[in-house]
This record gives C-alpha cells, structure tokens and sequence, in this order.
C-alpha cells in the first residue's frame, strides 16, 4: 500500500487585496492554506483563513494582575512591616490607609509584568529564541510579496489554474508528496 503525503505549492502575490481575494475560492475547493507570509499585517488575512481568535488578552490579564499582587505585597512589606515610617502624618500599620500613596507604584508594576510577559510569551509561542534560524522560505515577502503555502493531494494543474485565474504573480512547487515503496512480499516455498 502507497502512503501520500500532502504536497506543497507556494503562491506568490504583488497585492494584499488579491491575495486576500483569492483565498476564498482557494478554500471553497477544499484545499489548505498552510501559511501565509506578508511584509507587514494585513488586516482580516486571520478571518481569511480561518484563524481561531487569539487568546493572548487573557493572558495579558493575568499577567497583570500577577504584578499587581507583587506591587501589593511589596508595598505592604516594605512600608507597613520592614520599615514603617510616619509621612504625613498617615498611620503606617495599615496598608490599606497607605495605599493612595501606592498608586503609581501598583500602576507600574502591572503594566511591567503585563508588558514584559507578554514579550515572553509572544516568543516562545511563535518559538522564536536566541540562536534559532529564520525560517522564512522566500526573502521578497519581508520586501513587497505576499505569499501562501497550499497544501494538496492532487490535482496540481488544477490548482495552479485556480490561483492563475486569481492573480498568482509566481507559483512554485515546494514539497513533493512521498509515496513509500510497496511492501514486497516473501515468497513461502
């Protein structure tokens, strides 16, 4: 028995408004879209494709809500148990008396764990880390291009029609599906 792997077609485009056209009839023939790459965001690509809605504002959330339990517990530590001080006239064995004063300060601490989590997380969700190379099959789409990678079973002149037809500037193919020799088998004598 054959195993088919999907093979790869790559579609280059010179215009975001086509690339965006053309992918709706793309995945109306049931075909999928694997990837695609821009010079810069386009809006509504991510509804284009199908893309779930991030999750990354609940994580922004709790990231700073991480911070600002670590500017509470700071400020209390620091001004109501290891070195309480008369300012103002305020009384320093409650927090909660103090706490205008620790605005900026729990303000600061919540944008700084959010903002600075949210970098690492951006990060390592993407996996982009130190020392790893890029990974961007053609160097025109960090310029002017914009291209998608289809994934297809068969069918390959059907496909290059389709995108023909909706203003593919270049279209390559990538991957070849693999297809595994047939078991021989043994002769019993």
């Amino acid at each position: 028995m054959a195993n088919k792997n999907k093979s790869v077609i790559s579609v280059l485009f010179n215009d975001d408004d086509v690339m965006l056209k053309s992918i709706k009839p793309i995945r109306e023939k049931g075909y999928n879209i694997r990837e695609a790459y821009t010079p810069f965001p386009v809006h509504g690509l991510d509804h284009e494709l199908g893309l779930a809605r991030t999750r990354m504002a609940i994580t922004a959330f709790i990231y700073g809500a991480i911070g600002l339990s670590v500017a509470i517990a700071l400020t209390y530590y620091t001004m109501i148990v290891d070195w309480p001080q008369n300012i103002g006239g305020k009384p320093s064995f409650t927090w909660g008396e103090n706490m205008p004063a620790f605005v900026p300060i729990l303000f600061e601490m919540t944008v700084f764990f959010a903002a600075h989590l949210m970098v690492w997380t951006y990060f390592v969700r993407n996996g982009m880390y130190p020392g790893r190379k890029a990974m961007n099959p053609d160097p025109r789409t960090t310029d002017d291009m914009f291209m998608l990678e289809i994934e297809f079973d068969g069918g390959e002149d059907e496909l290059r029609q389709l995108l023909k037809d909706h203003g593919a500037v270049e279209i390559n193919l990538v991957e070849k599906a693999d297809e595994e020799a047939p078991e021989l088998e043994e002769a019993h004598a």
